[in-house]
């Protein structure tokens, strides 16, 4: 293992000493450093090809063409990749029927609600419930302890050894000539070294049905992080997926709390990626109605503050008035903490929604507004009157106020900068910005296109200024090795690890846009251990195909797009080094070993972990 030291090499690039009163002017990047700098801003950094495919379209082509993502074909290998993912096209309710949560397949045991009517869906839920009775709450049965040599018993004899010992690839021509049943009891009581195993060299739809062995829940979120991964490696559309993942994390929902485990999917496609482009207040207004972010923030159990349980039907007491959506559509959606609200004013906005709330949320039921939960009283939102008996026009009033402040405007505009630009982005830059959204009626596009032809977004100082999150660095690195994504277990486990796994920031306030909150020691230890993992084709369900060379400054050019600086070009040698000290070279050595530790220390570097 190659143990570096990271961080004082990234920490050396400093940004220059603070301007004088009259501004110098703003050195720009050369054309080359322009073109890397798109596709490490606006895009999650480049693939094999990229750069001089862009150089032949033309910059400000490119950026107009991200900037309307529906004028670009979308890449054919990322549809294929999607299409057997179901659950992305279905709505939460039937989501919740085909892969029922446990609360659900226990009402079903009981006979409280109908089995799904699909014949092998209902015996893989009948078959999970034999196996896990215990778990269920539920009498056990002799046949719960069910073992391997058990279920190889049920197995044709001339084909219980290749289950037994077996290269993957004969296990998975075993499983695949067994019935689904068969499958399911050879699957959930192999170990679970051999599991893996056939995971991986399993076909996907294989994989799902093992996925749905384990649990029918699994199957929604893996094909959740399956998706997010794919678009960031591998769409065309760049910018929208740089975008989606930075308003996801703005507004953002926490997958494993409770019935979000199921909404989430809705929400990020319905309420996130289709607006972020347009406009903000139809995006604040499709995040504020999505049953993910009412059930997150427990807005939709806000009533008015005289209603109890006993009116609501509700075997508990006193509900009435949640602050929790008022408090951060304010601070962290729209004005920000200094946006020049009061408590006064979070009390108000949360009376304004309360009866947004959900139909049946644990059954995956859509937004509704429920009239008699609704606080019926005049508000006053900052200086604003809204007058009584307004109902359900009292909530979009807030949406209307909220994103015409001046402070609004501000506050988004600085938290894409923040992302875009620079951990500390000019003031000028942001009012410039902020003068667009109002201007425009908060058009997204046009904020965005503010920001991008800002000198102040192409000044030398930013190129290369950025440090990736983990989420960053990882997709940046499978798109600089072109690697061929099968399935994203193996990387989104290295995401938990890194810090950043996929929609589980617990607090509202989301992942962290400043690249310097991401930086330590072993945060940038376990990056390395990652590349290193990665160019060795040492992470599960992922190939990558290097250049063949061991010559560091040809491998960054290749997998960078630039050069190494000399900090980093010294961290690669004494890595070498480190590794020829340790393992002698043989003379008959493959040239791709040593490739891959060049690109595995490449792509660990400092140089890497900046965009």
């Amino acid at each position: 293992m190659v143990c570096l030291t990271l961080v004082p090499a990234i920490a050396r690039k400093k940004k220059a000493a603070p301007a004088p009163a009259k501004p110098a002017p703003i050195v720009q990047m050369t054309s080359d450093e322009k073109t890397l700098h798109a596709l490490n801003r606006l895009a999650f950094g480049p693939r094999p090809g990229d750069l001089q495919s862009l150089d032949a379209t033309g910059l400000k082509k490119w950026i107009e063409e991200q900037l309307h993502p529906e004028s670009i074909a979308e890449n054919s290998e990322l549809e294929a990749k999607l299409e057997p993912m179901d659950t992305l096209r279905m709505s939460t309710p039937e989501m919740v029927q085909k892969y029922p949560p446990n609360f659900l397949v226990k009402q079903m045991v009981d006979g409280k609600v109908p089995w799904p009517e699909d014949p092998q869906t209902r015996m893989l839920i009948q078959k999970v419930v034999q196996r896990y009775r215990d778990k269920l709450g539920l009498a056990t049965d002799p046949k719960d302890e069910f073992t391997f040599e058990q279920a190889l018993a049920e197995v044709p004899e001339d084909q219980r050894e290749f289950l037994r010992s077996g290269t993957p690839e004969q296990k998975v021509a075993v499983l695949q000539s067994l019935t689904v049943e068969k499958q399911f009891d050879v699957a959930t009581t192999m170990p679970k070294d051999q599991k893996r195993k056939l995971f991986e060299a399993a076909p996907i739809s294989m994989r799902r049905r093992m996925e749905t062995f384990a649990g029918t829940q699994l199957v929604v979120n893996q094909d959740l992080a399956d998706a997010k991964l794919f678009r960031a490696v591998y769409s065309n559309r760049q910018l929208e997926a740089v975008l989606t993942d930075f308003w996801y994390n703005h507004f953002n929902v926490f997958l494993d709390k409770g019935a979000d485990r199921y909404m989430v999917t809705s929400y990020e496609r319905d309420a996130i990626r289709p607006f972020v482009l347009g406009k903000f207040k139809d995006l604040l207004l499709a995040t504020a109605q999505s049953p993910a972010m009412l059930f997150y923030l427990d807005n939709f159990q806000s009533v008015r503050s005289d209603m109890d349980g006993k009116n609501l039907g509700a075997k508990r007491g006193k509900r009435g008035l949640n602050e929790n959506y008022g408090r951060e559509l304010m601070e962290l959606h729209t004005l920000g903490v200094d946006g020049g609200y009061t408590q006064k004013d979070v009390t108000e906005v949360a009376r304004c929604f309360t009866g947004w709330t959900i139909r049946e949320p644990r059954r995956g039921g859509g937004f509704e507004f429920n009239e008699r939960q609704h606080d019926p009283g005049e508000k006053h939102v900052l200086g604003v009157t809204i007058p009584a008996n307004g109902g359900i026009e009292d909530g979009y009033k807030v949406i209307e106020i909220l994103s015409r402040q001046p402070a609004t405007a501000h506050f988004i505009s600085k938290s894409l900068a923040i992302r875009f630009v620079s951990d500390d982005p000019p003031e000028a830059l942001v009012q410039r910005m902020a003068d667009t959204f109002q201007k425009s009626d908060g058009d997204l596009r046009e904020v965005m296109r503010t920001m991008i032809y800002a000198p102040e977004f192409w000044a030398q100082d930013e190129y290369h200024a950025k440090i990736k999150s983990p989420f960053e660095m990882v997709v940046s690195a499978l798109r600089a090795t072109n690697a061929d994504v099968d399935f994203t277990n193996a990387v989104s486990g290295q995401l938990n690890q890194l810090g950043e796994p996929l929609y589980k920031k617990q607090e509202p306030t989301g992942y962290s846009n400043k690249g310097s909150e991401w930086m330590n020691s072993a945060a940038l230890l376990g990056r390395m251990n990652f590349a290193l993992n990665l160019a060795s084709n040492h992470v599960g369900g992922v190939k990558v195909i290097l250049p063949v060379t061991t010559d560091p400054e040809e491998m960054a050019r290749d997998l960078m797009g630039t050069g190494l600086t000399p900090a980093s070009l010294e961290i690669v040698q004494k890595g070498l080094a480190a590794e020829a000290a340790a393992v002698p070279v043989k003379t008959s050595a493959k040239p791709e070993t040593g490739a891959a530790l060049v690109a595995g220390l490449t792509l660990g570097s400092p140089d890497f972990q900046r965009r």
